[in-house]
């Protein structure tokens, strides 16, 4: 006799994850920072002004519901002083790096097109200007200027453009070998038209790469010289001026006039960092497609 088969209930087939590509995450990622930079411009136009009255009643409060970055020793709510010193700090920072960008896309077109003369003395200057101590220069010329936001600026913008105009440099340079140039040449192509269909679409990527891991370094720079005194004036928020005001209070155990502030700012510099880095994967040929 045959022995009775037996039949086994069916598994239904588990249909796999699919896995996000690097350029998925490299969007998700850009895309949340852009949100949370927004978000951080509409959190400072809710808030308002009002955060920076004085108000002795409500003076040196630790960080609560109410007040979640606590007060100051003149009943300020750092809250609003933080998101509004942020706004502040970033925009000067933008200000200054897009100025420095534009200097260095002038400067590295100027030295990879104009021959051997001006490739000299251009990087020349180059070297010069990265050769000076940063901290020094950033601080003899916003005293030149005056300080205030005009000096930072300025300081910022003539201090932080030899590595963007070297990048740019260094790739005209090897654009000019390539094949595809001389072919444009011998058709008869005018120069205009190969800067224009050539040259630029190439220099673009590196150009917006190099303007956005820019903006870290001219926020921070901006916020260090206002702690040092050579920029902003106290009677507008900037993360630098609390910090500044914050260092007298840290001894007396006044932790948050610091601690949350300087977070604030790392963590926002960070997101430039990261928003930098996402965006030369999106636009780099080599893992566009991955």
């Amino acid at each position: 006799m045959r022995a009775p088969s037996i039949s086994l209930p069916r598994v239904a087939a588990v249909t796999p994850i699919p896995r996000l590509t690097n350029r998925t995450r490299a969007w998700l990622a850009c895309l949340s920072c852009i949100t949370f930079l927004v978000m951080l411009f509409v959190a400072a136009a809710l808030l308002g002004r009002s955060g920076l009255d004085i108000d002795f009643l409500h003076r040196k409060l630790a960080p609560s519901l109410a007040y979640p970055f606590g007060t100051d020793w003149l009943g300020r709510d750092m809250l609003t002083r933080t998101v509004l010193g942020l706004c502040r700090s970033l925009a000067i920072g933008l200000l200054a790096a897009g100025c420095s960008s534009v200097i260095s896309i002038v400067l590295g077109i100027m030295a990879g097109t104009m021959g051997r003369r001006v490739d000299s003395v251009l990087s020349l200057l180059i070297d010069t200007v990265m050769a000076t101590p940063h901290l020094v220069l950033l601080i003899l010329v916003s005293f030149a200027c005056g300080g205030g936001p005009q000096g930072i600026i300025i300081a910022v913008a003539v201090s932080h453009w030899p590595r963007l105009a070297r990048i740019i440099r260094a790739e005209l340079l090897q654009l000019r070998e390539s094949e595809f140039i001389h072919l444009s040449r011998k058709l008869g192509k005018t120069p205009s038209w190969i800067a224009l269909h050539h040259l630029l679409p190439h220099l673009l990527p590196q150009f917006m790469i190099g303007l956005i891991l820019m903006f870290p370094h001219a926020i921070l720079h901006a916020a260090g010289l206002t702690f040092l005194g050579f920029g902003l004036t106290p009677h507008e928020p900037s993360i630098g001026m609390l910090l500044s005001e914050s260092m007298r209070h840290l001894s007396t155990g006044y932790w948050w006039l610091a601690i949350l502030p300087g977070l604030s700012l790392v963590f926002t510099v960070k997101l430039f960092d990261i928003l930098g880095n996402n965006l030369r994967t999106l636009l780099d040929p080599r893992t566009a497609q991955e």
